[in-house]
């Protein structure tokens, strides 16, 4: 199913090896996960063909894609992409 897009932050490509991105916090809240213990949140970060009104030409958006669950035996797991 194709969600909506939760875009939390913009930046620049500064070169071909280095982007500069600000996120908004506020939007991660509700996306925030647990592994082990630790607490992440997946994004994806996308460099636009043109730059927007702010000369903006990189998007940062939420990966909201849940894969789904496999029975392994006592209890279910999750692909994670780590």
């Amino acid at each position: 199913m194709n969600e909506k897009k939760v875009y939390c932050g913009s930046g620049k490509k500064r070169s071909d090896t280095w982007l500069s991105i600000t996120i908004n916090p506020d939007k991660l809240k509700e996306y925030i996960e647990e592994f082990n213990g630790s607490k992440f949140v997946k994004l994806n970060i996308n460099i636009k063909n043109e730059p927007d009104q702010f000369g903006k030409d990189v998007s940062v958006s939420i990966d909201t894609f849940k894969p789904e669950k496999k029975e392994t035996g006592k209890k279910y797991e999750t692909d994670l992409p780590f």
